[in-house]
């Protein structure tokens, strides 16, 4: 197997940010579903 010296392939690059932009855009959907309900129980504005 040959060392790679800590770099990804194209193929594992993509994958990465397959999922970083799945989690990315899971944790705004939860942030923003987290803020309107705030605003309902409380308007800070």
């Amino acid at each position: 197997m040959a060392e790679n010296n800590g770099t990804m392939t194209d193929e594992e690059a993509r994958a990465f940010h397959g999922y970083f932009l799945l989690g990315f855009i899971g944790f705004t959907g939860v942030a923003i579903v987290a803020h309107f309900l705030a605003w309902q129980w409380r308007p800070w504005l």
